[in-house]
């Protein structure tokens, strides 16, 4: 393989993962735990966008609320590891580096 084609190849995956990073960071997931006690949105570049707690959890104290917040985060995030693994996959599908 000659080194302009590998250059074209290179400029060809680049942009496409530059377009799969820009889709993935207008994606937004839901994470939701505790029958809905909390929910976190999130984007497909992991950045936390929302958190919704339901007052009833914040009497339960501090303890309560974290739980809530750690599952509905960890329910967000493995929903957008899904995304991310598809939209990448999709991006980097045919293209091969020696």
């Amino acid at each position: 393989m000659d080194m302009e084609s590998l250059m074209a190849q290179a400029a060809e995956l680049q942009n496409k993962v530059t377009a799969a990073q820009e889709q993935l960071a207008q994606t937004t997931v839901k994470g939701i735990a505790g029958n809905g006690e909390c929910i976190v949105d999130l984007s497909g570049k992991y950045d936390v966008l929302r958190i919704v707690i339901n007052p009833d959890v914040l009497s339960r104290g501090a303890d309560a609320v974290a739980s809530v917040v750690m599952a509905a985060y960890a329910d967000a995030k493995s929903k957008a590891d899904v995304i991310i693994d598809q939209v990448m996959g999709a991006a980097t599908a045919g293209v091969s580096l020696p």
